[in-house]
């Protein structure tokens, strides 16, 4: 049996696909390899696939069964800073059987993060270097397949969500994150409420779960007070990809991401994409071309008006976003590469 936690319903469809019995669980579920051990034993587990380096890889580490490792972003570019996180990091890398990247600028960071630490062990233990990340780390882009459901009412959502307009003349910016820190959904609040009081046609609606409870508290009693911002719960994937196909424009406005689904779900749909500069959006979003790139909240309105006011604009990102996943993000060549990798865990971990 191959166990998949705190990864995407595409994945797991990847691993059954290939004939493997799986068992989805989130990593924050658990706070100690123990719990962990006792799941092992209940459901017969042969293999494991776990999502973060830090968050699901410290606990599969020393369970004498063979794991891979998809970075989730977060790993590579914050808690890597931190020293001890990075150390588990390095130990989990080595015991694992393979890692994989979204891009290949995520894998060369990873492997130069680890090997400058195995070299400064080295040094200090005057032992040969062994990098954990060599020959390891494959990279594979996500693969995209949106699924819209056909029967969603828009003014129903417009209702429920609060928003008493006609929908003909309004334009919806959707920011897609779970309630934590990292995705920082509270960061154009403040600039896009004044807008929506020059504009009351433009509204923010934030929608995700709700991952972290003291932020979330922080996030609900932040858009209460903002005028034109909306705070909607967790949607079923297929009503999420609803509302995004019915929305003027996705935003991210993260401060880490290792590659942004609802961002290229939103150029499969064919809705523009205004995204914050950082590496993770800027590896998908290339500016003026497939997407809009902001650096603060100022520059996030300008480009917004700019967008809503230029047609032309708004129809080449589309065009360009939509080519851009059907080349490179294909779900079909994902499912190959997972099921060829996940033959690396077949069989005993002395093979």
């Amino acid at each position: 049996m191959l166990t998949a936690r705190c990864l995407s319903d595409d994945t797991l469809a990847h691993l059954e696909a290939a004939g493997h019995v799986c068992v989805l669980k989130d990593a924050f579920d658990f706070e100690s390899p123990s719990e962990i051990a006792n799941l092992i034993l209940a459901e017969n587990c042969e293999a494991a696939l776990a999502l973060h380096l830090y968050r699901g890889g410290r606990l599969l580490q020393g369970h004498r069964i063979p794991f891979g490792i998809i970075f989730g972003g977060t790993d590579v570019n914050e808690d890597a800073n931190q020293e001890e996180k990075n150390t588990v990091m390095g130990r989990v890398l080595e015991e694992a059987r393979f890692a994989v990247a979204f891009t290949e600028s995520m894998k060369e960071m990873a492997q130069a993060q680890w090997k400058a630490r195995q070299i400064s062990l080295a040094v200090t233990r005057a032992v040969p270097v062994q990098p954990h990340a060599k020959g390891k780390i494959y990279v594979q882009s996500q693969g995209i397949a949106t699924t819209p459901n056909a029967a969603f009412n828009w003014n129903t959502f417009l209702q429920r969500s609060e928003i008493n307009q006609s929908a003909d003349n309004l334009h919806i910016f959707l920011l897609i994150c779970g309630l934590r820190q990292v995705k920082d959904p509270l960061y154009l609040v403040d600039a896009f409420s004044e807008w929506h009081q020059e504009e009351p046609s433009v509204y923010l609606v934030i929608a995700g779960p709700e991952v972290d409870p003291v932020f979330t508290r922080e996030v609900k009693a932040k858009v209460r007070r903002a005028a034109g911002v909306r705070l909607i719960g967790e949607m079923p994937q297929e009503d999420l990809h609803a509302v995004v196909k019915n929305c003027f424009a996705v935003v991210n406005s993260s401060v880490s991401e290792g590659m942004s689904a609802a961002i290229l779900e939103a150029m499969d749909l064919e809705v523009p994409v205004l995204a914050r500069n950082i590496p993770g959006n800027a590896a998908v979003v290339k500016h003026e071309v497939t997407g809009l790139l902001f650096s603060n909240p100022q520059e996030f309105v300008h480009l917004a008006k700019r967008l809503l006011s230029d047609p032309a604009l708004e129809k080449e990102i589309v065009v360009n976003g939509r080519e851009y996943v059907r080349m490179y993000h294909s779900w079909q060549v994902e499912r190959d590469t997972y099921q060829q990798l996940i033959r690396k865990l077949e069989g005993s971990t002395e093979d």
